[in-house]
This record gives structure tokens, sequence and C-alpha cells, in this order.
């Protein structure tokens, strides 16, 4: 990172700090989120029904277009070239062939490519986007293993494809650091993660450890893991004009569009990132360095482009999750209180990014201690730059964490259940902030009952045949996240239909649809009279898809606008309406228009107002209240994750054969997309456990199994029966009562089998993947 970046993070961390220290503080009443949003209390409308996607059917029938299904006049078809060495300068680049190969319209490389200015990284400003602070194809620099260094144009994609691999490149390779092990040998440092520093200290840890009674003390590793959603990444790009046009596989439209207009030295409204349908996106579908190079290879040659990634691509050119090394510690006394908890290690980051594995996020909320010692610290590799992937930090930091409390179970002969609810925190441990919501409690309960917790037995005494059969569970956490800048439109007309415009992004998970529930409840309309508009740059406002934080500020903005549209209208009504000389505060949206709500009595439909008002439709729009309640209290979904694995006691094969979730996520606003939802994660976690790892030749460092034939994910047959129960008890202090539920599915699953096969066979896995030769000691 440049130092003006890193003085600008350093700058909104101490101003975040700053204000952190003063909202809690506050009385509740001035916080969002004080006062419970009146959808809490309607338990017979729409929310909490199970509503199909309204999505579904163009997308069974072929007519949702992709980013790489648009068609335009006179396109053109790109493909890259990469780089083979992970630090130096390109010495030769022969393209002749591949300019000479047919159907080949130009290739671009740092000779002839457009000048472009350094993007702006992720982090550096409210509407920085970009992976890293590198100068995209501007030079002959190469900074990691797999840098594109030259797009290939051409009539068809083959063509592109053909002449990309007739590319010949040479190198001056300079000295690099491509090993672990090199690395920390250099010297680690401590990490931040949103400008805030990953540390926390309570009272003397080491001291309170040594002194213990009782104590685990080891180290748990997990792997480098890369982004593999359905859709490859793609983008369809034209300049009309001075005006760039760019639809994309996004999670972040608005942001893509202002980073990409400072970089050809544009005004953000001269850039339009559209990306209606996104096939999963998980952290992965934000800004990278193929749509900046589509956007200039289409003003080189003047024509419209599609660039495609393939599976080979998204590896070398899309980040992933780093790798971690951790330590976690636990002491306690007889009776499971624990004493001290430490959890601290290294992970691994780039000299031009900084997205570290923030491990310790879960353990900072998850159980009370005497004393507490966490900590990340980072080191620096040439490679890829890092980026989110599905709960970044918390997928992996609670696989250390516990299977850390599943060993101290062991060692004080307490079950693992009741082991964690000894040490069930009142209030958060290293915050002091009181939990907005927490039923965790509740949560375990339930599952343990539905998942037969009651029949689990001694280490590796079931077994059937060769099979030796186990149990385990594990707890999961995840922030419940508002980012700024969410904005919503809405348009109401006099025929009582509405249409609510907001930046957002539908990846599949139901998006689109549960904000169309969420505004016909709170504007008092059918959901057939509502239609949603979202993935677009020109709609106001900007939504991250990430951090599980959309719905909830989908939700914020949605507040706003319709607060706005209540006071609009009241004005409108004037003094010969049921609803004169009220004020928005004193009215509510129910069965098409407007009503006091402590006297339904008096109301009138949005047709009569409008009709009156001789206006065919009105328009408003606002902005979401700054996110201040989770500064205020501490704020987190939850989950209890039960497992049973089956493992051959020749083979060492581990078979997963049920799984449970029992999440305590606030309210459930759609039953049948949240299930699918916590499903997904846990498949993700299923993975996570015993199958995903990027290959990376620390010789070189390039990845090595880039593909899926070679990078193992779960399939059909290796998932088992899923059931997923909820709490449903909604947080007074957040939209609609919810929390996110994206990520929290797959927090805590890879703990969970792991302890599952240590209570199988009685040997205890702590590096990821849990694979057969981790089992044939």
């Amino acid at each position: 990172m440049s130092i003006v970046d890193t003085v600008k993070q350093t700058a909104q961390g101490l101003v975040q700090g700053a204000v952190s220290k003063l909202v809690p503080l506050a009385p509740d009443s001035w916080v969002p989120g004080g006062v419970p949003d009146p959808l809490i209390a309607r338990q017979h409308g729409l929310i909490g029904t199970s509503v199909s996607r309204l999505d579904g059917p163009l997308k069974v029938k072929g007519a949702a277009r992709f980013a790489a299904e648009f068609a335009l006049d006179d396109m053109v078809y790109a493909a890259l070239a990469f780089a083979t060495i992970p630090r130096g300068r390109i010495a030769t680049l022969d393209v002749a062939a591949a300019e000479a190969s047919a159907g080949v319209v130009a290739v671009m490389t740092y000779r002839n490519a457009p000048r472009m200015n350094q993007p702006a990284v992720f982090g550096s400003g409210p509407t920085a986007a970009a992976p890293a602070d590198l100068p995209i194809m501007q030079d002959d620099r190469v900074a990691w293993n797999g840098q594109p260094i030259a797009v290939v144009l051409a009539e068809t994609q083959e063509q592109a494809d053909h002449a990309a691999s007739l590319i010949v490149a040479t190198y001056d390779v300079e000295p690099s650091i491509t090993s672990f092990a090199a690395a920390k040998a250099k010297g680690a440092e401590p990490a931040t993660f949103m400008g805030q520093p990953l540390s926390n200290t309570i009272g003397d840890a080491d001291a309170m450890l040594a002194a213990a009674s009782h104590k685990v003390d080891h180290i748990y590793r997990t792997p480098r893991h890369n982004h593999n959603a359905i859709e490859p990444h793609a983008a369809t790009i034209a300049w009309v004009g001075d005006e760039l046009i760019i639809h994309d596989a996004s999670q972040l439209v608005t942001m893509a569009a202002a980073t990409i207009a400072d970089v050809f030295d544009l005004n953000a409204e001269q850039v339009r990132v559209t990306s209606p349908y996104v096939g999963g996106g998980f952290g992965g579908k934000c800004l990278w360095d193929h749509q900046i190079l589509g956007a200039a290879a289409a003003r080189l040659v003047g024509r419209p482009v599609r660039i495609v990634l393939t599976r080979e691509g998204v590896y070398r050119g899309v980040g992933g999750r780093t790798l971690t090394e951790q330590r976690v510690a636990i002491g306690a006394d007889a009776d499971g209180h624990f004493q001290a908890l430490i959890h601290a290690g290294t992970t691994a980051d780039t000299p031009h990014n900084h997205m570290p594995e923030p491990f310790i996020l879960g353990t900072r909320a998850g159980y009370a201690a005497d004393s507490i010692k966490l900590s990340v610290d980072v080191v620096k590799i040439d490679m890829l730059a890092n980026t989110f992937m599905r709960a970044p930090g918390e997928s992996v930091g609670t696989f250390a964490l516990e299977s850390a409390i599943d060993e101290l179970a062991v060692d004080l002969g307490i079950d693992p259940i009741d082991l964690r609810l000894r040490n069930e925190p009142e209030m958060d441990p290293t915050s002091g902030l009181p939990f907005s919501s927490r039923h965790i409690v509740e949560a375990w309960r339930a599952g343990a009952d539905a998942f037969g917790w009651a029949d689990r037995a001694l280490p590796g005494a079931r077994r059937e045949g060769e099979w030796l059969i186990g149990m385990g569970c594990a707890t999961g956490t995840y922030p419940y996240y508002r980012m700024p800048g969410a904005a919503a439109r809405i348009t109401l007309d006099r025929a009582g239909k509405a249409l609510v415009e907001v930046a957002a992004h539908e990846m599949g998970m139901g998006t689109s649809t549960t904000t169309t529930m969420v505004a016909a409840e709170r504007l008092g309309l059918p959901l057939d009279a509502v239609e949603v508009r979202y993935g677009d740059s020109i709609i106001p406002g900007s939504i991250l898809a990430g951090g599980s934080q959309q719905t909830a500020a989908i939700g914020g903005a949605v507040i706003a606008a319709h607060n706005a549209l209540v006071a609009e209208l009241l004005k409108l009504a004037g003094n010969d309406s049921p609803l004169a000389g009220l004020s928005p505060d004193e009215v509510g949206s129910e069965d098409g228009g407007l009503a006091k709500l402590d006297d339904p009595a008096r109301r009138e439909s949005y047709a009569s107002i409008l009709g009156r008002a001789q206006r065919d439709a009105v328009t408003v729009s606002a902005e979401g209240s700054p996110p201040l309640e989770q500064m205020h209290w501490s704020m987190h979904s939850h989950s209890a994750i039960f497992c049973e694995v089956h493992v051959n006691a020749v083979t060492g094969e581990v078979r997963v054969t049920r799984f449970l979730g029992s999440f305590d996520c606030g309210r459930i606003l759609n039953p049948k997309t949240a299930r699918s939802q916590f499903r997904g994660g846990m498949i993700m976690g299923l993975g996570l456990a015993l199958m995903e790892e990027t290959d990376f030749d620390e010789r070189n460092g390039r990845i090595m199994n880039p593909s899926l034939a070679e990078y193992h994910m779960p399939v059909h047959l290796d998932v088992p029966e899923i059931e997923v129960i909820w709490t449903d008890i909604a947080d007074p202090h957040t939209p609609m009562g919810a929390h996110g539920i994206g990520e929290i599915g797959i927090t805590g699953v890879a703990a969970a089998v792991a302890n599952a096969v240590y209570n199988a066979t009685g040997t205890r896995v702590r590096d990821l993947p849990i694979t057969l030769d981790k089992l044939l000691v």
C-alpha cells in the first residue's frame, strides 16, 4: 500500500475510534434502533412467511442476463496472458504470433495500453474498491505470479484464447519472498483490519494461564482458499462517447463505478456499472484488474469488449483467503470457568494491499474469561492480493477456538456444550458493551434436543463394521454490520404501485425477494404492487453486498425513504384530508394508504392523496441513518453447529452423515430463502473442513491447482442431510429485528467436523483440511 493510503486508513481508524468511545455513552433513544422498528411488532404480515424467489422463473427460463450474456454490436472477445514469476520485470514480450493469428484485432500490453491512473485500494476511501494499489498494465513490473501481462482481442473467444497461448515472455527476476517461513523470518508486524488494530488485552492472560489447574495450548493451521463461484468473473464493456458502460458481475456497483471513473479521469456520472444478476460472490466478485483492462482495451480498439475469466484466470487474478497459523491457549479451574483465554498468531498479506485474515474477531465476543489476550500479526509475501472470503476471520478463527474448547472439555471431563454455557458472557467481554440480542443458550438447547446429543458416546466407542462414528459441536458467530452510504428511492403512483430502487445486489441469496417483502410491508401494499430495482450504479447510494449486512443496509435505507415519503404525502394531502394536522411521526402505512398510528380510522389512501393533488406519482430519495447502533451495542449472529461423522478405520475416509445448525439471527424474514442460505454456508464449511486447499508453490509463488479438477469442493454425494432451526427472536435494535445470515452458516462448521472426527477416532486434527493422511497415524 502507498503511504497516502496508509495515512487515510489510519485517519479513518482514529476517527472511528473516537466516535466509538462517545456513542456508547448516548441514551438508547438517540441511537438508530433505540426505538424498535414498527415492523418487528407485525406478526401476521409478509415478514416471516415463505416466499419463493421472485427472480426464480427468469433464471429457470434462461431469461436472466448475466454479465457475459449482454450482446453488443461489433463486440470483440478478450483473453489474458499471465506472468509466471513472483516479482521482477518483463524483459521481452513477443506478441507477433498472437497478432498474426486468425481473427485477432489487437494485443494490448503495457506498451500500448491507454494511460490510466493508479486505482484507489479498498479501504482508503468511502468509494475505493481496488484490490491493490498497483498500476494496471502501465509498466513492465511484475508483482505476483499470475499478473496479467497481455490482453488479446479477437472476433471470437476461441480465437482470442488460442492467440493468448502464442504470447512468449521472458523476465528479469528479482528477489522475492514466497514462503511463509521466509516471511516470518523476515519479521511480522501487528495487523489492522478496516482501520482498527487486531489486538485486545484484558488482565495478565499469560500469568493466569500458567497458574491454571487445567489448560490447553496448541497451534492450529488453515491453508489458502480460492473463490470458485459457479459464474466465473466476467464483464461486457462499451464506451459510448465519453461514457463507459460496464455490465459486470459485482458486489459493489457504486464503488466500482467511482473507482473506475478515477482510473480513467472521468466524472463519477460518466461510468455506469450494472449487475442485475451474479452467479455467486462470497467476497470475490468485487473490483479486479479484468474490468479495468477490459475498459482500457475497449477504448484502445474503439469496440465493445467481453472479458470472461477462465477458471484458471480466476485463480491467477482474483484473490482468496490467506493462510493462518493460530495459537489458542485456555486456562480453567476444575469447574470449567475460563481464567485465561489467548488467541494469537500470524497470517500472510501482500506488499500491495492490506487484507489480513482477522481470525480473532469471533473470539472477542465469544466467551467470558478473567483475562484475555488476542492478537494477529501479519507477514508479507509476494503473491496475489488477498480479499474477503465468506466470513473472513470467523470461519477459520472458530476452527481454532472451538477445537481448543473441545480439547479442554475432554481434559476436564465436562460435556462440550455444558462447558460453553458455563462461560457464557453477560456483556461483551472485550468492549464491555451490552448485547443487543443474544439467545445462543436457547439455540444450544434446542439444537441438542433436535440432534440427539444425549446419545453421544465416548471417543472411539461407537462402531459399525469398519466405520467409527462420532458427534461434534461448535459455536459460530458473525458480527451484525450495517455500513454507511445506503440509500433508497421510492416512486409511488396513483394506481397504488410502488417502485423501490436500491444500489444493492442479487447474488442468488434472495435479496430482491426479501427487499420486495420488506418494502411491501412497510408501504402497506401487497407483494405484487411493489417492484424492486437494484444492481445499477445510477441508483442513489452505495450498498456493498458483503459482511452479511446488505439486508440491514437496505432496510435502513427503505426506512429513511419511507419516512420521507410519508412527510411528502402529508404535504400533498393538505387541509382537506383526514390526516390534516398530523406529523410524520404520528402516521404509518397500511392497506394502501396512510393512517394515524393510534387512531386507524383517520386514514386516506395513496390514490386519494395523489388524485386530489393532481399528481400521477411522487418520488422521494433518502439515505439511511449512520450505523451508530453497532457502536452502542454488541451485535452478532450466533449458531450452534452439530455434526455426525463416519470415519473408516481402514482407509481414514471421513464421511459427514448429519448436520444440524441451530441459529440465533434475530427475526427470520423469509424462511424459504433463509434455510437455503444457512445450508449453503454449512456446505461451504464442509469444504473448508475436509477438502479445500490452494496448492501454493512456495518456490515461485504459483498456484498449482487452478481448476475444479484439482481444487476439491463438496459435490452432492458429499453433502449429508442438513437440518436447520432457529430461535426467530427479533433484535429490538435492528431494521426489521433481523441480523445477517449469509456468513453465519460457515462459521463453526469446520470445528464441529474436527470435534466429531476426534469423538469417532480419538485422533485430534489441528491442520485443515482433515484429509485421510492425517488420520492414518
